[in-house]
């Protein structure tokens, strides 16, 4: 038996903004005990034959890099598993994932998933060189540098698309419901992510902005809070559109600003045990009416907040199909600063539904004009719904 520090995240969405992976925390850094035996039936004679080989008569000794060779044996091996959300991070990327979560990177501003086994645009960031430059949620990023993307993982895609600011990179980008991809250069920039964001609207409705679940968004959600009540609003619109997730305690978090009581989320492991996370705070605005925009970027964390309050019958939900991502990894910190993602449970919602591969069906239907981004019909719309008295 040998002991390990491990750093308990639960990734309720395992992207990749474009500086690196993100790793998602829910709870504090706790040590194991991890039983060093093999696992039975492994068998790695051909391993060490193929490192014998390699090691023994490759021409050019100079390129055998026993840790990039490393490194590359354990990616595969965590890849063939089959799992996208379960990767293996070298040291570098891991750093990545770290400083992301700062909210402060160098890339393009982009957050990427996986679906249909194919490389995904989740959502652009607000204001990014990618959002500036036409990437949209949606977008299938066929080839980076003339590289095709078909057999990438997430941490290979952020590898070959982040960089140093001021640098460029080339991408081939297959827009939702367009025939043909599009090349599209971008150059890379400072990336400066705020979780949370508010104005005053009409009729006294507060419009707040979550864009993400990360280190810094606690404590500027209670800041924005505040602020909120102090205005004593008329109702409230939160808007979670193009938000990849983040924390799965943020979303309980927030989502007990809203409810009184009750589930949040249920996570189920792979012996079925379910462990459930309910409402863990007094909230203040536990009455006010409101509404929830989503959209096919709203993905994981921000999936379970919007899902949580529709299945209590809290808050509307208007916009479109949300992007349905339903399980948790777990990540740690290995040797060296290496880390590995493990998908460990998948999340349910209050109602035991599980919106993996589906996302949330909204209560009022309507898309935005792709060619008009001058127009927001759905923040229209939910505003819509207060004047006539549709939120109770």
């Amino acid at each position: 038996m040998r002991l390990r520090v491990i750093r308990s995240f639960f990734l309720v969405l395992a992207i990749a903004i474009l500086s690196g992976g993100i790793g998602y925390k829910l709870g504090s850094a706790q040590t194991k005990l991890f039983n060093s035996t093999p696992v039975k039936n492994a068998d790695l004679t051909l391993f060490w034959t193929v490192w014998n080989e390699l090691s023994d008569k490759y021409v050019d000794k100079t390129k055998l890099d026993t840790s990039k060779m490393v490194y590359g044996a354990i990616s595969g091996m965590v890849s063939a598993v089959g799992d996208p959300y379960t990767v293996f991070l070298p040291p570098t990327q891991n750093q990545q994932a770290k400083e992301d979560l700062n909210g402060s990177f160098e890339g393009i501003g982009a957050e990427l998933g996986i679906k249909d086994n194919r490389i995904v645009v989740v959502a652009p960031i607000s204001d990014s060189p990618a959002q500036k430059a036409g990437i949209l949620a949606g977008d299938w990023i066929v080839k980076v540098d003339n590289q095709d993307t078909a057999s990438w993982t997430l941490p290979e895609t952020v590898a070959k698309i982040r960089g140093t600011a001021g640098t460029k990179v080339a991408l081939n980008i297959l827009h939702p419901k367009a025939d043909k991809p599009v090349d599209v250069t971008i150059t890379r920039g400072q990336i400066i992510l705020k979780s949370v964001e508010w104005k005053k609207l009409g009729n006294n409705i507060a419009y707040i902005k979550l864009n993400r679940f990360g280190d810094q968004t606690d404590p500027q959600w209670d800041q924005t809070i505040n602020e909120i009540v102090a205005s004593n609003p008329a109702g409230v619109i939160l808007d979670v559109r193009n938000n990849p997730g983040g924390y799965l305690s943020g979303a309980v978090y927030i989502a007990s600003e809203f409810l009184r009581s009750g589930v949040v989320v249920k996570q189920q492991d792979y012996n079925n045990q379910t462990q459930t996370y309910s409402v863990d705070r007094p909230g203040k605005l536990l009455s006010v009416p409101m509404v929830v925009l989503i959209n096919q970027g709203t993905a994981s964390a921000s999936e379970i907040l919007a899902g949580s309050l529709q299945v209590a019958g809290r808050a509307k939900i208007v916009g479109t199909q949300s992007f349905g991502k339903g399980s948790v990894q777990e990540a740690e910190d290995l040797p060296n600063g290496s880390g590995l993602h493990v998908t460990i449970a998948k999340w349910l919602l209050a109602n035991d539904h599980w919106i993996n591969g589906t996302g949330l069906t909204p209560d009022v239907k309507i898309e935005n004009d792709a060619n008009d981004p001058t127009k927001d019909a759905q923040l229209d719309k939910a505003l819509s719904l207060f004047s006539g008295n549709s939120i109770q």
